[in-house]
């Protein structure tokens, strides 16, 4: 038997957001949207992107879930429908209110709006929908918006909903689509690509509308994106690596964001991860995720089906590079700019250095340093006027153990880290943070 009572505003919040934070696909780069003078807020294309949730973590954008009622019941999630736990949903005008409100007490920059599906994929986008055009429409809202599209919804929501969106996501949820099957029967692979493929073509087609008609409406200027949940399903590291690589080539797509499973159900299909979630497997997703989307680097080489794991103690680069020394050393003041990429320690930024500076003389060890280059891991690598800074055999095991001479920081356990809270950890009073917030 299900009870219902009627809330506040501030209980639905208190709710809501506590019920997004294990989304992580929050961004606001990559879109610029100025005002014109005829509303409010502004999207700057540099804007830092953190949430704000009940407990007064400090954001810029405000991440809420329109509900977390939800018609599935996938095995992972806090959220499905077989789980006892306090349920709320926010009405249109209540999002509005809530994003407009935060927004003049410069606590936001803009919204980040995902939600559990209410009766039916497409009953819930409509609702998304008419979110984003109250605040569009009627309260001239500017600012930054990322709305997750629904899978399963109706195609001409999705489309409508993306021309007053700055950025859509469609989250795949888990790598491949038996872990799907396994953990979230009543989703498809078909359902989730479906939305991503339909954003992409669109996109496409309104970027050579916009080359026509300069005043045609943006769809979805900031790109897409997708989350996927590592470490509850056995995949490997090559097979997400792969499953990414796909993705960005297939779908155009701006990021894909990793997130270390957190056990929240007490479910037998799910693992049991005695060290917690899997972080340092995150980190290092991520530093490859680098590597695909600006290093030029391909998934088979990062990792094979006969090496499918990160190594513990180097960083992707590193071990690409510690396993491919005939390729090295590479002289700096010849080497062209897509083998600088591949040198441990040299970025896009400083290969990008070195190749101006180059243009006015050679180039020694300590300008690289000047330029940005971390020579504790390139000086293995490179060499400057013929010479290494210290002579190094190439070999693997010795390139290794000076590598590892100067440890790595990687993340924190996840048993030792703790989300900082302005009201216990500052002593602000939650009647301060909400003081004449007429809600």
């Amino acid at each position: 038997m299900r009870i219902e009572k009627e809330m506040t505003l501030m209980e639905k919040l208190t709710i809501l957001t506590d019920a997004a934070k294990y989304d992580v696909a929050c961004t606001s780069s990559g879109t610029q949207r100025g005002n014109d003078g005829a509303g409010i807020g502004n999207c700057i294309s540099a804007g830092i992107c953190h949430s704000f949730s009940a407990d007064g973590r400090c954001i810029s954008l405000l991440k809420i879930l329109f509900t977390n009622e939800c018609v599935f019941d996938c095995r992972y999630c806090i959220n499905r429908c077989s789980n006892d736990v306090p349920r709320a949903s926010f009405t249109p005008e209540e999002v509005c209110r809530l994003t407009i409100e935060f927004y003049r007490r410069n606590y936001i920059e803009g919204l980040f709006l995902s939600s559990g599906v209410l009766h039916s994929p497409s009953y819930t986008m409509e609702l998304l929908y008419q979110t984003l055009y109250l605040l569009r429409t009627k309260y001239h809202f500017q600012g930054y918006i990322h709305v997750k599209a629904i899978p399963g919804a109706s195609g001409e929501l999705i489309e409508k909903t993306g021309f007053l969106a700055d950025r859509m996501s469609v989250n795949l949820e888990l790598p491949t689509a038996a872990g799907l099957k396994l953990l979230a029967p009543h989703k498809s692979r078909k359902t989730i690509l479906g939305p991503m493929r339909l954003i992409q073509s669109r996109r496409e087609e309104n970027c050579r509308e916009l080359t026509v008609y300069k005043k045609a409406p943006a769809f979805v200027p900031a790109g897409q994106s997708t989350q996927m949940i590592i470490g509850a399903t056995p995949e490997s590291d090559y097979q997400i690596v792969k499953t990414a690589e796909a993705l960005y080539r297939n779908f155009a797509l701006k990021r894909v964001f990793y997130s270390a499973f957190v056990r929240v159900n007490d479910d037998s299909s799910l693992p049991v991860l005695p060290g917690g979630p899997p972080l340092l497997r995150e980190h290092r997703l991520y530093q490859a995720d680098w590597l695909l989307r600006y290093y030029e680097f391909q998934a088979d080489e990062i990792l094979s089906e006969k090496r499918p794991f990160f190594n513990a103690f180097l960083d992707p680069k590193c071990n690409w590079a510690v396993q491919n020394l005939d390729c090295f050393p590479v002289e700096i003041n010849r080497s062209d700019y897509h083998t600088l990429l591949r040198v441990p320690g040299i970025g896009v930024r400083s290969a990008r250095r070195i190749i101006r500076a180059r243009r006015y003389g050679e180039l020694r060890f300590e300008d690289l340093k000047k330029m940005g280059v971390v020579l504790k891991r390139a000086q293995y690598f490179i060499t400057c006027k013929g010479r290494m800074l210290y002579p190094v055999k190439l070999e693997e095991e010795e390139v290794t153990r000076n590598l590892l001479n100067v440890r790595e920081k990687l993340p924190f356990e996840a048993q030792t880290c703790r989300q900082m809270n302005l009201f216990t950890d500052f002593g602000l009073k939650r009647e301060e943070l909400y003081a004449d917030f007429s809600l």
